[in-house]
């Protein structure tokens, strides 16, 4: 199997994700369906003087979900959009903190894929757990 990251629509996401660069995240493929994710608290994540906003975790869990969904129907030539996300905030996030996130598929129909992730800190604590259901349609669709 090629490196998935360098599948067309995969460097097409990376190439359009301004808001995952901003944020400074950054993901590996290690099979289809099976992404980590990470990204490292700075201040520009931070709502208090030492703990991040909940909406940078779950952005970063929005992302690990959907580039774990991606990277299970780029093959096909297709795309994902999320369709219902939801997720549970274990611990907070705290400034210099490591953030890695997990996702695996759950189960792919022909066109929902449901998909399940984890947000972990450098110490191996999970920050939050979420789960999210994903459309999956062709890439014209999205003018590609």
């Amino acid at each position: 199997m090629e490196n998935l990251k360098n599948h067309p629509l995969i460097q097409k996401y990376i190439e359009y994700n301004n808001f995952g660069r901003t944020l400074g995240m950054d993901f590996t493929i290690e099979s289809a369906g099976n992404v980590t994710y990470t990204m490292l608290i700075s201040e520009v994540h931070l709502a208090a003087p030492i703990t991040s906003h909940g909406g940078a975790v779950a952005g970063l869990m929005d992302a690990v979900l959907g580039v774990c969904g991606l990277s299970a129907v780029c093959m096909e030539e297709r795309l994902v959009s999320t369709v219902e996300m939801g997720m549970h905030f274990v611990r907070p996030a705290k400034l210099n903190d490591l953030l890695t996130g997990k996702a695996e598929v759950v189960s792919k129909g022909n066109r929902i894929l449901i998909i399940e992730g984890k947000i972990y800190n450098q110490l191996g604590e999970v920050i939050a757990r979420g789960s999210g259901t994903f459309n999956a349609y062709p890439k014209e669709k999205a003018g590609l």
